[in-house]
C-alpha cells in the first residue's frame, strides 16, 4: 500500500514510524526540511514539499497512492491538500481537522463530494477519552469497547491490593469475568502468561463485562470516588468540549489565565460551569478557590509541564482524580512516575483513529495506549478465518498479543483457552504495537 502523509508533526511522523514498521510505501512530506528528520531504521522516504501544490504533489505520486492523509497544523491547508490529491487520483484521503462542526454526521456527505472522504478532530477525541476518565475515576485509562459491551481498563495497583503477588494462572481458577491483557511494570509492557506474577506498582490492563466493573476496582484496591466537581485549568477547544460533554449535574470551574480569553469563555459555557480568570498554577488561588473539595482536576493549557506539575499539586492538595494533556510525548513517562491519574495525548490518539483505515481486517476500533506501547483493537473474525479453526490455546497465538473478550450474537464472553471464535464475532485484541499487523492474518 502507498500512503503519502503531509505534515511531519508529531502526529505525521508518529504515524508514519508505525506504518514503516509493517513494509509499507511510505512518503513524508513537509514544507518545512528540519521536520523531516527520521533516524536511518525507518524506510520512509521525506520528501520537501508543499501539500497544496498541484506540482509537489504529482512529484510524490499521489496519482497512484492508495492513502493520503493531511495532518498538518493547519485544517485549512488539510481540507485544501486532501480535495487536490482526490483529483489528482489518491484512492482515500484523511483530513486532520479542529473545527468540531465539520465531523457532524449532517456534513459528511458534504466533505465527501468535495474529495475529503474522512475527517478527524483530535480536541473531540481528546474530550470524549477524558468524559469517559470520569466514569470509572480510580482507574489509569477506561476504554468501552463493541459499544460498551466490553470495558477495557487500566488501574495501577499497590499494596493493599488483593491480588498483588498473585500468580495468574492461580487467578484463572475463579469465576471467569475478566482477563488481564497487559500488565505495565516501570518501561516495560507485558503481554502476561499463567506463570506472571502481580507485583505491587504494576499498572494492569483488564478487559470485563459493565456488571463486574467494581468487582475490577475491589481486586485493585481502589476506592469509590464520586465525580461533582470538577475544575479545569485552561480555556481551550478541548476543555469547553469536556465542559459540554460532562453531565449537567457536575459543577465545573474554569480557569484561565488570559483575562479577555475568560470573559469570551463565560459566553459560551453551559450554566453549571464558572469561569475564572486566574493562572491555575497559583496555589492559593486553588486553595481559595476550594480545590481541597474538588473531585477532579483537569490540566489541558498548552504547556506539558505547566499541566504535569499543576496535577502534582493538587493531588499533594487533597484531589483524588487528576488528569494532564501531555502533548510531548518524551514526558509522558514524567507523568507515569508522578502518579498522574490520566494522561490524554489527542497526537497519539489522532494515530490510533487513522491506524484503523490502514488495516484490512474488519476494524471497528484501535486505541494507542498512552501509557504502554501496546495498543487494543476490535475486529471482526470473517468466514474461514484462521481465528475460527481451533480453540485458543491452539491457535499459537503470538506471545505479543492475546485476545481479551468477544461479542457473539449479542452475548459477551471473556476468552479463556478453550474458547472458539466463530465467524461474525466480534473480537477484542491486546498486542504489543509491533504487532498489529500479525493479527490480520488471523482475522481475514
Amino acid at each position: 500500500m502507498k500512503i503519502i502523509i503531509a505534515g511531519a508533526g508529531e502526529v505525521g511522523t508518529h504515524l508514519a514510524k508505525l506504518l514503516s514498521q509493517e513494509n509499507q510505501d511510505i512518503v513524508l512530506m513537509d514544507t518545512n526540511e528540519e521536520n523531516l528528520n527520521i533516524p536511518y531504521n525507518f524506510e520512509i522516504m521525506t520528501v520537501v514539499g508543499n501539500p497544496t501544490s498541484i506540482s509537489d504533489l504529482r512529484s510524490v505520486g499521489v496519482k497512484g497512492a492508495d492513502m493520503f492523509i493531511a495532518v498538518t497544523p493547519e485544517e485549512s491547508i488539510n481540507m485544501t491538500a486532501c480535495m487536490l490529491a482526490t483529483n489528482l487520483g489518491a484512492q482515500k484521503t484523511i483530513a486532520r481537522v479542529s473545527n468540531n462542526e465539520y465531523i457532524l454526521p449532517k456534513n459528511m456527505d458534504f466533505f465527501t463530494k468535495l474529495g475529503v472522504a474522512s475527517l478527524i478532530c483530535p480536541e473531540t477525541l481528546a474530550a470524549a477519552e477524558i468524559v469517559n476518565a470520569m466514569k470509572a475515576p480510580w482507574s489509569r485509562q477506561w476504554w468501552e469497547l463493541a459499544g460498551g459491551k466490553l470495558i477495557l481498563v487500566g488501574a495501577k495497583v499497590r499494596g493493599n491490593a488483593p491480588i498483588i503477588n498473585k500468580f495468574l494462572y492461580d487467578l484463572a481458577k475463579g469465576e471467569k469475568y475478566y482477563h488481564i491483557v497487559a500488565i505495565k511494570r516501570d518501561n516495560e509492557t507485558i503481554i502476561p502468561r499463567g506463570s506472571d506474577q502481580i507485583l505491587s506498582g504494576d499498572t494492569l490492563f483488564f478487559t470485563t463485562t459493565p456488571d463486574h466493573v467494581n468487582d475490577i476496582k475491589t481486586l485493585a484496591g481502589k476506592d469509590d470516588i464520586h465525580i461533582n466537581r470538577v475544575t479545569i485549568m485552561g480555556g481551550s477547544r478541548i476543555a469547553l468540549k469536556v465542559s459540554e460533554l460532562l453531565p449537567d449535574n457536575i459543577r465545573i470551574k474554569m480557569v484561565e489565565k488570559d483575562k479577555e480569553k475568560s470573559y469570551r469563555l463565560a459566553e459560551k459555557v453551559e450554566t453549571n460551569v464558572m469561569v475564572i480568570n486566574g493562572d491555575g498554577r497559583n496555589t492559593d488561588l486553588l486553595i481559595s478557590e476550594n480545590i481541597k473539595n474538588c473531585d477532579a482536576f483537569i490540566a489541558l493549557t498548552e504547556n506539558s509541564e505547566t499541566n504535569i506539575l499543576a496535577c502534582v499539586t493538587a493531588k499533594s492538595l487533597g484531589v483524588p482524580k487528576t488528569v494532564a494533556e501531555v502533548e510531548n510525548i518524551d514526558y509522558i513517562r514524567m507523568a507515569e512516575k508522578l502518579d498522574i491519574g490520566t494522561v490524554i495525548n489527542k497526537k497519539l490518539i489522532a494515530v490510533s483513529h487513522i491506524y484503523q483505515f490502514m488495516l484490512d481486517a474488519d476494524v471497528s476500533t484501535v486505541k494507542c495506549m498512552t501509557f504502554a506501547n501496546a495498543e487494543v483493537a476490535e475486529l471482526v473474525a470473517r468466514p474461514k478465518s484462521k481465528i475460527t479453526r481451533k480453540p485458543v490455546k491452539e491457535l499459537n497465538l503470538p506471545k505479543d498479543m492475546t485476545l481479551g473478550g468477544k461479542i457473539s450474537n449479542g452475548k459477551t464472553e471473556i476468552i479463556d483457552g478453550e474458547t472458539i471464535i466463530q465467524a461474525g464475532d466480534h473480537v477484542v485484541v491486546f498486542c504489543l504495537d509491533t504487532a498489529m499487523r500479525k493479527i490480520e492474518d488471523y482475522f481475514n
